[in-house]
């Protein structure tokens, strides 16, 4: 069996976690810029992942308090399926990824990170985009600030 190390994603880990929802708390702010939302739709949307396993790490999320797929209305569920094609289609016109590695961890002990808000992770793969330095140097090398990005990607959720 082959293993992936993250060890930069202890940053997120070991984070003092704040009360509420980071899903429902963002999206009510109003403030998409500084909160990397992308998009927004009727019943979901399009957010930049902070703490990104590659650069164009996006998350889709119904604005619904919803911890699992069962939870969701076949109106809500194809919502997301809708931004996921969209948001493929926006990365690949920015980004021009190799490949898509996009799931769910639905369940705090399946590795969610918030398991009271479902929401779909899209992270863009290039061949080569991992190398020594995450194993040997404890460090990810993201070549884009994340201002940056959404900046690139915006216009394209329009």
């Amino acid at each position: 069996m082959e293993k992936i190390w993250a060890p930069w994603r202890m940053q997120y880990i070991l984070a003092d976690k704040k009360d509420g929802c980071i899903f429902c708390d963002k999206v009510q702010e109003g403030e998409d810029r500084k909160n990397y939302i992308l998009f927004r739709d009727r019943l979901g949307f399009i957010i930049m992942n902070i703490f990104p396993y590659n650069n164009g790490h996006l998350m889709i999320a119904p604005y619904r308090h919803a911890a699992s797929l069962e939870d969701l209305t076949s109106e809500e569920l194809l919502q997301i399926m809708t931004l996921t094609k969209k948001s493929l289609s926006c990365l690949q016109q920015a980004m021009k990824a190799e490949g898509y590695n996009i799931g769910m961890n639905i369940g705090a002990v399946a590795g969610a990170g918030i398991a009271d808000h479902l929401h779909l992770h899209i992270v863009p793969r290039w061949s080569g985009d991992t190398n020594f330095m995450p194993v040997l140097a404890d460090t990810k090398v993201l070549p884009q600030h994340l201002d940056t990005t959404y900046d690139l990607l915006k216009p394209l959720f329009r």
